[in-house]
């Protein structure tokens, strides 16, 4: 699929789980690493820290490490890149606030309703038909 669609990899880290989060939180401005784990639990260090690298990598967050102060600490900002992502990012934070409620309904009905039988069961009976 990654040869019929060179946009593949971009997408994926697009919509895991953290990166849209992430992105959202910076794009308010630059913020430590504690204070993202912080605004992001329930993410593991080990997660945000992949999240961030993959971010990082793919030129959408830059990593500044601060090694003046007695502790070192490690701010992540947006870069150009990564800001050109807030429209399209809030584009769909907006169609998800409008259309909650919707999907809410449409998933509860699909729950409710008796499932029809199976692609294997449909395949079985057809086949018997035949047999017979």
């Amino acid at each position: 699929m990654e040869d019929l669609c060179p946009c593949r990899p971009l997408l994926d880290r697009l919509g895991d789980r953290w990166s849209a989060l992430t992105l959202t939180l910076l794009d308010a401005g630059p913020a430590y690493f504690g204070e993202l784990e912080r605004r992001m639990r329930p993410v593991s260090r080990k997660v945000l820290t992949q999240t961030l690298r993959g971010l990082e990598r793919d030129g959408l967050v830059h990593r500044t490490v601060e090694d003046d102060q007695p502790v070192v600490r490690v701010a992540y900002g947006l870069t150009e890149l990564g800001r050109s992502l807030a429209g399209p990012l809030a584009a769909i934070e907006g169609w998800t606030e409008r259309h909650q409620q919707t999907v809410e309904r449409a998933r509860a009905a699909y729950d409710a309703a008796q499932p029809g039988p199976g692609v294997t069961a449909l395949r079985e009976r057809a086949a018997l038909s035949r047999c017979a």
